[in-house]
């Protein structure tokens, strides 16, 4: 069997489990009910509890009163299909398979809702799924479905209403709001799990009439670091390029690096009030989810989830999009309310991973854990036990066709450092600069370090430990591009 086809067997079910809590002698337990709420390109500092200093967000801000809320959570891979698919899934892309926005979620690969059906929850999708662009049909591990194709509008889109095609009229946060509650209000004979996919704030960001102007009288500016990246602006140019950067082709015109210009600042500015204004209608939708679980009951019997599937620049480094190892690309939100496992008010400073919320929600509902996985519960974080926990991790983005000019990444992050380099994808030379960040010292990543002799022996520590995680976790495909000192590094026949 090749290595990549072995990989994506790797999330196969195990087979049912047995019902938590029921020991000789004592009544079945009933397991908690998961709302699991994902956000699409919402970065980790657009909540005013992880201290945004313009954006009020009251209801997310409750469940991290409430619950916890996850400091230091990263996604593997910044991209929205391959994340999702390490959310359910607990792997990575390289074994998922979903490298890219046109993938579907493989029907064989076990996910965590398909284990949660299994062992008899009653099972719901809403919103968002974005696996496999062009079809909008159910997916297995659900027992109810509404979703549509690919992106989606935020007005009037067209949902596949579980069998019945039909428009929902008016803002797509609040109609897939509306749906979900409905839902959640219905009788429910079994343990559930809901997931609620929003579009928001996706671009292009668009706001509800309710915010548009929210923050039209609040001064923008661009960010420091797409001015002063190393003093060197024919680096800053060729990241214009290859990292869709403002102003960049992405928006269908260019212009000079940084642009001072005032209607040039005017754009920018509303672009980064809108994704703001944008984020305001999933806050109220959180408050809307919360209310239905309380009156129905089942607000404390509910392990609540609410997290990003990837970050989005706003103008940092001179970018916008996602793809990048930046923080602003890499580190999402990720809140969790449920009281029988967290005090109110816990702040978690562990890193964390999008591949581990699979592993997470089955071991907290009593679940047949899913086989040869990546990820790792952070139930035990929630109980304060951070023993054997991760310090390092491995980054990657893998190649698009539809982007010739965004290469492949591979990185490693630690608690302090960060190493990032760039293998081509397109079998052209390898022209992206190799990337070291000292995140303690640096935590804007406005210096790269990697040509600093002090560094070197730190350079090289990294390329070893980058190695070591991507032999850990399969990430040696055939021909795979790697920097020449991390293949050193590698056993010679991991290398092809």
């Amino acid at each position: 069997m090749k290595r990549r086809a072995f990989l994506r067997t790797l999330g196969l079910s195990a087979g049912l489990g047995a019902v938590a809590g029921c020991g000789r002698g004592a009544a079945p337990r009933r397991r908690p009910n998961v709302v699991f709420i994902l956000t699409d390109d919402q970065r980790w500092d657009t909540m005013s509890c992880a201290g945004h200093p313009l954006l009020k967000t009251p209801h997310m801000d409750r469940l991290a009163a409430e619950g916890a809320r996850f400091a230091n959570m990263f996604v593997t891979t910044s991209l929205c299909s391959p994340s999702r698919a390490s959310f359910l899934s607990g792997l990575y892309a390289h074994s998922h398979g979903v490298v890219n926005n046109f993938t579907h979620y493989p029907s064989q690969m076990t996910s965590f809702p398909m284990r949660l059906q299994e062992e008899g929850y009653e099972t719901a999708y809403v919103g968002k799924w974005h696996m496999g662009e062009a079809s909008d049909d159910k997916r297995p591990g659900f027992d109810y479905w509404i979703s549509h194709k690919g992106q989606g509008k935020y007005f009037d889109n067209e949902f596949n209403v579980d069998g019945t095609r039909e428009v929902k009229k008016g803002y797509y946060t609040h109609r897939v709001t509306d749906m979900a509650v409905e839902w959640l209000k219905r009788p429910h004979a079994k343990p559930f799990l809901l997931i609620l996919g929003h579009k928001a704030p996706h671009t292009p960001f668009t706001p509800e009439p309710k915010y548009e102007h929210l923050f039209d009288d609040v001064a923008i500016a661009y960010p420091k670091s797409a001015f002063h990246l190393e003093g060197k602006p024919a680096w800053v140019k060729q990241r214009i390029d290859t990292w869709h950067g403002i102003y960049g082709p992405i928006y269908g015109y260019r212009k000079k690096f940084p642009d001072t210009r005032p209607e040039s600042v005017k754009d920018f500015a509303r672009f980064a009030r809108s994704y703001l204004a944008t984020i305001k209608s999933v806050d109220d939708s959180v408050g809307r989810v919360y209310e239905a679980l309380k009156e129905t009951g089942q607000l404390d019997n509910t392990l609540l989830v609410f997290a990003g599937d990837n970050g989005m620049f706003l103008g940092e480094h001179g970018m916008t999009d996602k793809r990048t190892m930046h923080e602003e690309s890499i580190r999402v939100p990720l809140l969790v309310r449920y009281p029988a496992l967290v005090k109110g008010g816990t702040v978690i400073a562990e890193q964390v991973l999008n591949i581990d919320l699979a592993p997470s929600v089955l071991d907290v509902c009593g679940a047949t854990p899913l086989r040869n996985i990546h990820g790792r519960s952070w139930k035990p974080l929630l109980a304060g036990d951070a023993r054997a926990w991760r310090t390092a991790w491995f980054y990657e983005y893998n190649y698009e066709k539809q982007f010739p000019y965004t290469p492949n990444v591979r990185g490693v992050r630690t608690d302090t450092w960060k190493y990032v380099h760039y293998p081509h994808g397109d079998g052209g030379p390898d022209r992206h600069k190799a990337e070291l960040y000292n995140l303690e010292d640096d935590p804007g990543e406005a210096k790269n370090l990697i040509d600093d002799p002090a560094c070197a022996d730190t350079v090289a520590t990294l390329k070893k430990e980058l190695a070591r995680l991507m032999q850990e976790t399969g990430a040696l495909p055939d021909k795979m591009p790697l920097d020449e000192g991390v293949k050193k590094e590698l056993p010679q026949e991991s290398i092809r």
